[in-house]
């Protein structure tokens, strides 16, 4: 633990951003860091709650107050010791991981929980402008060959730890650069990507090869990979967007969000776009469909390159401005949350519906028909959606973004040329536990993050990496030396 009195004699500081006038003028990361006098009282406050309920918050189970215990003492070293062996990428986490460490931390309890993602952040930076950070190259080699395909944070977890396993590992990526969602779907003014680039080498020194431009299923028969490996990890992601049947969906200018958030992010990243192909909010009224993270990386992106407005619309309640402590904690609760993004200038409604897209007469977007919706309990108790009847209202937009999340893996391609079992809900099947884990329904081929579990966090992403390369060092080697 810190400091035994420290939670009450310091209060709770966050990091804080530039001001919304300035940071909207550009496409960097704009979190403004606490200096370490500030983070060393920080640590402190994490106190000795006898069950550290931010383990089991954290999908990685991070051993949180080991190092805020080592940065109240200045020891960060061995700080980004303890973070790294449950995490191989803080920096990452310490960026874009909403923190249910934090809503899971005792001192959540009275809304004062201890910064865990910021002193995350700042151990990890730290190591790296210290030069701690090095390669861990595997002193013995296995002569065993392992292709993962998906370079998103799963695969990039368990590509690190197969190759400090002592196995040759190859990563392949459909997209130009490495990262998957990470590079192109997060905005550059959330995770910079030379965050991704420093880790790369470091991967590579370790002996991970990188193989981008290679649509595995589509440029290179997925079964091959069967023939010239020894196991094949499966990383795709769940890249299936939900889609709205709604007249008018066809028309010029709705589109899924990951196709604006890619096409900006790679003419940020300083990829050519033709002006044909890329996607702009110039000067355009912006609705945005979903109120989740995806259609808020939509906002700031929206407000960056120039929108006239940008509307927010969820088909969910309004959530409380403060959730019920004893019905929640330690548990994620839903209350009201504010993204950087949208406090830089966005509309949010709730409660809405969209009921049809509003053609200009040339085929291009002009608007939105929507209708406020309720939401009941029925009398099993099930909550159930009906529609206000004469709440109907229009919208003015010259571009919607569809951001209500994603429903499985893409199957054509890759999945469908396997031939691999789906789970009910069209995630590629593997179970997480026993002797079986992680494996799919063909034999020496894995699956791990959201293409086996479906939609969800980076954090889960990388703890999946990590325990599917546990797995996959078994299968290989009869055992395992990775950490679970």
């Amino acid at each position: 633990m810190g400091k035994p009195t420290g939670f009450i004699e310091y209060p709770r500081q966050e990091r804080s951003y530039a001001p919304a006038a300035d940071r909207v003028t550009h496409f960097n990361e704009f979190v403004i860091p606490l200096s370490d006098s500030d983070l060393v009282e920080q640590g402190a406050r994490c106190m000795d709650c006898g069950i550290p309920y931010c383990h089991s918050g954290c999908p990685v189970n991070n051993i949180i107050p080991d190092w805020n215990d080592l940065v109240y003492r200045g020891d960060w070293q061995a700080a980004i010791g303890v973070l790294h062996s449950t995490n191989n990428f803080p920096e990452f986490t310490g960026r874009i991981c909403p923190a249910p460490c934090e809503a899971s931390c005792t001192l959540n309890l009275d809304d004062t929980p201890v910064t865990i993602k910021t002193i995350e952040y700042s151990i990890v930076e730290k190591a790296w402008e210290e030069g701690w950070i090095q390669p861990q190259i595997a002193r013995h080699k296995t002569g065993k060959r392992v292709a993962v395909v998906g370079s998103g944070p799963a695969g990039m977890a368990c590509a690190q730890q197969l190759a400090r396993a002592g196995h040759a590992v190859a990563l392949y990526e459909k997209q130009n650069r490495i990262g998957g969602l990470l590079r192109y779907g997060i905005p550059d003014f959330k995770l910079d990507k030379k965050v991704i680039d420093r880790r790369m080498a470091q991967m590579r020194a370790e002996g991970v090869t990188f193989h981008a431009n290679t649509h595995v299923g589509v440029d290179l028969p997925a079964r091959s990979l069967l023939d010239k490996f020894d196991a094949v990890v499966l990383t795709g992601g769940a890249e299936q967007p939900r889609d709205l049947d709604t007249p008018g969906r066809h028309l010029s200018g709705v589109h899924f969000a990951m196709d604006f958030l890619r096409s900006n992010s790679h003419r940020v990243q300083g990829d050519r776009v033709p002006e044909e192909s890329f996607i702009s909010a110039t000067g355009k009224n912006v609705v945005v469909v979903g109120g989740g993270d995806t259609g808020s990386d939509c906002i700031g992106t929206s407000i960056r390159q120039g929108a006239a407005t940008v509307t927010q619309l969820e088909i969910l309640p309004r959530p409380p401005e403060k959730e019920r402590k004893h019905e929640t904690w330690p548990y994620w609760p839903n209350k009201l949350r504010t993204s950087s993004s949208q406090e830089e200038g966005c509309e949010r409604m709730w409660s809405v519906a969209t009921k049809a897209f509003l053609h200009d007469g040339k085929g291009s977007l002009r608007g939105l028909r929507c209708i406020q919706v309720s939401w009941d309990k029925d009398p099993q108790g099930n909550w159930k959606m009906s529609e206000v009847a004469g709440s109907e209202f229009e919208l003015k937009a010259e571009l919607v973004t569809l951001a209500m999340g994603f429903v499985h893996p893409v199957h054509e391609g890759m999945i469908e040329e396997l031939g691999i079992e789906l789970d009910p809900r069209g995630n590629v099947s593997g179970v997480t536990e026993g002797a079986d884990a992680y494996k799919t329904s063909i034999g020496g081929v894995f699956t791990a993050g959201d293409m086996r579990r479906g939609q969800s966090l980076v954090v889960w992403a990388i703890r999946e990496g990590r325990q599917c390369a546990r797995a996959v060092d078994e299968y290989l080697m009869g055992a395992s030396e990775l950490p679970r």
